[in-house]
Parts: C-alpha cells; structure tokens; sequence
C-alpha cells in the first residue's frame, strides 16, 4: 500500500496536484516570472537577480523541468530556460477549471 494512493484519484488530478507541487515554493514562482518577464531563455542571470545561491537555484529549475513546466536548451557550456507552452496551457486550463468550479459562498460555514 502506497503512503498518498494516488490511484484512487483520477489522472487529471494527480496531474494537476504533481504541477502545483512542482511550483510550491516561491523561489520557483521567482523563478517563473523572471523568465515570463524577460520573454526569452534565461540562462545565468538568475543567481545574481534571485540572490539565491547557484545551486539552489538549479535544483529549483530541476524540479520545475522535471515537472515539465519548463524546458532547457544547451547553449555552449550553460543550459538556458524558458517556459513550455504545452505545458503551460495544461496548466492554465486544469487550475483554470479548478478556480471555477467554485460556485460562490455558502451559509453553512
């Protein structure tokens, strides 16, 4: 027997969960938006503009390509990051849905 039973939920679910347990940290959502604000691979830059150490910013952007929320390309010694749009569109559907499936405040609470 498994400690989460991930079986018993549908694979929308355990997708949706494994995406957002994949951006539960803020330096991962830093991350994100560095890149979403620079439009472009980011490569480097993300020690000096996070002020965090490199390797904590590279086991967080292994984490989130291992998601495959974002993907990598070699360029010369560095590996440079940008956002996976397949992925990304999986991701704004399914929370999406999610949020809306909220119909609003109940009186039982």
């Amino acid at each position: 027997m498994g400690l989460t039973k991930t079986e018993i939920f549908t694979a929308e679910q355990n997708q949706l969960a494994q995406l957002l347990k994949a951006m539960a940290h803020p330096a991962r959502i830093a991350i994100l938006q560095r890149i979403m604000a620079s439009n472009t691979c980011i490569c480097g830059d993300l020690v000096d503009e996070l002020g965090l150490a490199q390797a904590t910013i590279s086991q967080h952007l292994k984490e989130l390509k291992n998601a495959g929320i974002i993907q990598g390309t070699i360029e010369g010694v560095s590996v440079c990051y940008c956002i996976n749009p397949e992925t990304w569109k999986l991701m704004e559907t399914q929370i999406g849905g999610f949020l809306k499936s909220y119909k609003g405040p109940v009186s039982c609470c």
